[in-house]
């Protein structure tokens, strides 16, 4: 081999050594460069996803506090709902005893039966009252030949253990809340259950609405109960 050969032979893998250490040398640095341009896309995104799709976990401390406060509130607002049912119903009963009471009439004393009963049968709490004071002067001129009928419920022909078992009957009877008069009473206004409740007298259900308007207004929490008015 001549020098000339042998230099060239050098020089030949001198070359093709240099060629391959740069094509790695690029290479590496290509793949850095797509590392670095990764981490900058990928960083970002990864941490939107976590903080949209990661969940507010409550302690079971507080899920019991917060049950308990809406148990409380609940619980008030049924207490004030009670206590204004109370209220409404008192003032009811008074009017009731205050209008019987001037009469001096043998019912008085059962004014907060007749609004409970009345309530309980969706019911204007004056109907009752007017129905007994209408039937039977409230109570002073009852039927005689049967026992607590002071409503004329059954043209006095049905008789009553007691006066507070007449009014849970007839108001229940009047509420449509009795099978066997359902289909009279049932979903009526009161003028419509006068009417039924009397058929004979045509001017029955107007003298009766007129007693209920002077036992009270409707909404007794608006006016003075105290009746100023006799019949």
């Amino acid at each position: 081999m001549s020098l000339l050969q042998g230099v060239t032979l050098i020089n030949k893998d001198f070359l093709i050594d240099t060629g391959f250490a740069e094509h790695n040398r690029l290479n590496m640095k290509h793949n850095n460069l797509i590392r670095f341009a990764f981490g900058l896309v990928l960083l970002p995104v990864t941490g939107l996803n976590t903080s949209m799709v990661t969940p507010k976990v409550e302690s079971p401390q507080s899920i019991l506090v917060q049950k308990m406060n809406n148990g409380v509130e609940s619980l008030l607002a049924l207490n004030q709902a009670t206590d204004d049912k109370t209220k409404t119903l008192q003032l009811q009963a008074d009017a009731i005893d205050a209008y019987f009471t001037k009469r001096s009439a043998p019912l008085a004393g059962l004014g907060m039966k007749m609004a409970v009963e009345a309530d309980k049968n969706g019911l204007d709490w004056r109907l009752l009252p007017a129905i007994a004071t209408r039937e039977s002067n409230a109570g002073k001129m009852a039927c005689k030949r049967v026992a607590h009928s002071f409503f004329g419920w059954g043209s006095c022909h049905i008789a009553f253990d007691s006066d507070e078992q007449a009014i849970e009957i007839v108001a229940a009877h009047l509420g449509g809340n009795m099978d066997s008069t359902d289909q009279y009473y049932e979903g009526k206004t009161t003028y419509q259950i006068l009417r039924k409740y009397n058929t004979v007298i045509k001017k029955y259900p107007e003298e009766v609405i007129n007693i209920m308007n002077m036992i009270g207004p409707e909404d007794v929490s608006t006016s003075d109960i105290t009746p100023n008015k006799t019949v």
